[in-house]
């Protein structure tokens, strides 16, 4: 009965996946689809726009910022001393926000599911 129980699970868990799997690669998120303005950091590969690019925002000016999770795997971004943080992001989904501080000054972002490999920094200063 046990054994029985435990192969409807799995059955289950593989029927959900395969399902889950097909529909993304028949929708997937295009950056198209989103509006152009501002930053968009895309999560794939467990890195940000496949390099963990140091982002630039002028002080005193807000900046829009979008997060894409294109991996298979949940993500999030975060950084802690703006108190930023788009909590988990599965696969398809994306977090929207502005960004803004009257505070110039360099803060590092990452991922708290993969920090060694997803993290980068946001530099806040003033226009070059």
């Amino acid at each position: 009965m046990l054994n029985n129980l435990i192969a409807i699970v799995v059955i289950s868990f593989i029927i959900v996946g395969s399902l889950w799997g097909i529909g993304n690669l028949l929708n997937p998120i295009k950056e198209n689809d989103l509006d152009a303005e501002g930053i968009i950091l895309v999560a794939e590969n467990n890195l940000f726009n496949n390099t963990n690019p140091t982002l630039h925002i002028e002080r005193n000016k807000p900046e829009k910022i979008t997060i894409i999770n294109k991996d298979f795997v949940r993500h999030d971004f975060i950084i802690n001393e703006l108190n930023l943080n788009t909590g988990y992001l599965y696969s398809a989904q994306d977090f929207t926000t502005a960004i803004a501080s009257k505070e110039s000054g360099t803060f590092e972002y990452y991922c708290s599911l993969h920090p060694s490999t997803m993290r980068g920094k946001l530099i806040i200063s003033d226009k070059n």
